[in-house]
């Protein structure tokens, strides 16, 4: 969920860009979520001196908050034509979603914002056309890598320009603000190109048919699987909307010259197994995916078979491991093969380790170092880096610090509003507003709801009507958990005196406060209790 602001100026007449608008996505804690967005009420108060929005690359962690945001600011998006591309089609699929005007540009193209001059640097990842930013203004240069790793052969594109990239460290860097992501593996990522060749091998001495899980936006992957299986002389089947969708964008663009054309899933039955590869999203576990669906034989016109391959060209996204576990295991009981990295090399990282880190430090030459994208561990890591490195201001920043980079030392100086929106079905709003932490709650008690008629004398006309929802059938001893609550419900107005009744509240109160205990006494539990008293 990546979103930087960078401001120059005076602080009553600052002027600001953007860089990168991204999103996350809910776990368990949040049921009903969809996705998790930045909170940008400070960026909305300065929308008047906001001079653009620059994305670094098309990872949804970096772009995917746009079409939601974008309508409450309203600025100029700069983008490369394939983040544009997969920003459109997005667009598509989303009824009522903004059309965005966006300013092409590709790595080496220089283009001003205001006070800022963007430079957009070549780099490797995983995915088409990242670039870090170099943002200059005449306080100085400050180096946004963006996400980034150093690949000599990388399966799409060049590699991270070290040239440009010296120079630029040769004319001053005030600061860099780098990658953290892996600041706690040493050593040196593995190349694209060696993970493309161990794929190769694996597809070539499969037996039965082949299932490759990815990110669907590793262009370059999905490239070296569907070249993997031309050789093999196997056809390539393509699963999953956003897979589809990448690689339409990614065709259009030229990314995928040279390769036979791609199948879809009606074309399934027509393909021998030993003639097959499946290219297919749901890498991370997601239940509606297409390998979740293939893993519970859902898939109205796909199927897997014993002795089929499933291979997880990926890596597990913190917090998304037990739905992962889930579906390998459904897979193994019956009878398809699971492998993943570790066992061969079938996934490699497209951020950096320590060693390249260190490059990237001896390259630039940063006067202030700024750890990002990372948790805590990360970012510390990092930070213990720069400083072995020589950087001489080192400053571990957080979640809205807001850093001074120039005039004087790099400190923190300043703390805005920060936090986090949430994607309701339709609506957008704060914990709060959309009521996730009462559903939060109601998904571990449950609730019950109480319907209670008083006569007009203030008698019950009849036993307490009882919706129990998400509560259990009967007690410890078997007995009915409705007719307990219905009991507690007709007992906490039988103990209310006649003329006491008259007041609603004082009902709805006790009647309340006598269900959730009978439920506790029953359960252990104090589920959310709602009382409506009527009376006729």
């Amino acid at each position: 969920m990546n979103l930087a602001l960078y401001g120059y100026g005076p602080e009553d007449d600052r002027q600001w860009i953007v860089v990168d608008c991204g999103v996350s996505f809910a776990g368990p804690e949040m049921p009903g979520v969809d996705l998790v967005f930045p909170d940008i009420r400070f960026l909305e108060e300065e929308r008047h001196a906001l001079k653009g929005i620059v994305i670094t690359h098309a990872h949804e962690d970096h772009y995917g908050a746009l079409l939601d945001l974008w309508p409450r600011l309203k600025v100029p998006v700069y983008a490369t034509a394939f983040t544009a591309g997969l920003l459109a089609a997005k667009r598509e699929g989303e009824p009522g979603a903004p059309n965005i005007p966006v300013q092409l540009f590709k790595a080496g193209d220089r283009f001003r914002l205001g006070p800022f001059e963007i430079e957009a640097i070549n780099v490797t990842h995983s995915i088409p056309e990242p670039v870090a930013l170099a943002i200059r203004t005449e306080a100085g240069t400050v180096i946004h890598t963006g996400d980034w790793k150093i690949d000599p052969t990388p399966a799409l594109g060049a590699p991270t320009d070290e040239k440009r990239l010296r120079e630029i460290g040769d004319a001053g860097v005030l600061a860099m603000i780098c990658d953290s992501t892996n600041a706690l593996r040493d050593g040196v990522s593995p190349s694209e190109s060696e993970v493309s060749a161990s794929l190769a091998e694996i597809i070539r001495n499969a037996k039965g048919r082949v299932a490759v899980t990815t990110f669907s936006s590793n262009v370059g992957r999905i490239r070296s699987v569907a070249a993997a299986a031309r050789d093999a002389d196997r056809q390539v089947l393509l699963m999953g909307r956003s897979m589809k969708r990448v690689v339409d964008v990614a065709t259009e663009l030229g990314y995928m010259e040279g390769l036979p054309p791609f199948l879809g899933e009606q074309d399934f039955g027509y393909i021998p197994p030993e003639k097959a590869v499946i290219i297919l999203t749901g890498s991370q576990g997601e239940p509606r995916a297409a390998l979740a669906r293939l893993s519970r034989d859902e898939h109205p016109a796909v199927s897997l078979s014993k002795g089929d391959l499933v291979i997880f060209s990926s890596r597990s996204i913190p917090g998304n491991e037990k739905p992962i576990i889930e579906i390998k295991n459904a897979l193994i009981e019956r009878g398809i093969e699971v492998l993943e990295d570790g066992a061969k090399l079938v996934h490699v990282s497209g951020h950096p380790r320590r060693s390249e880190m260190r490059q990237m430090y001896e390259w630039v030459r940063p006067q202030i170092a700024v750890p990002a994208h990372g948790e805590a561990a990360h970012l510390i890591a990092h930070a213990a880096l720069a400083r072995e490195m020589g950087v001489k201001e080192v400053v571990a920043a957080r979640n809205g610090r807001a850093i001074r980079l120039s005039p004087g030392p790099g400190a923190i100086v300043d703390e805005v509003p920060v936090g986090r929106l949430y994607k309701d079905g339709k609506l957008i709003g704060t914990a709060e507003e959309m009521g996730i932490i009462e559903r939060r709650r109601l998904s571990f008690v449950g609730h019950i709801s109480v319907l209670v008629e008083l006569t007009a004398k203030n008698a019950l006309r009849d036993d307490p009507e009882i919706v129990a929802l998400g509560l259990p059938e009967a007690d410890e001893e078997g007995d009915d958990m409705e007719d307990i609550l219905i009991d507690a419900a007709a007992g906490a107005v039988d103990s209310i005196p006649p003329q006491r009744r008259k007041d609603v509240e004082t009902v709805r109160e006790a009647v309340r406060r006598a269900v959730r205990f009978a439920a506790y006494d029953a359960w252990g539990k104090k589920p959310v209790v709602t009382v409506f008293v009527s009376r006729s």
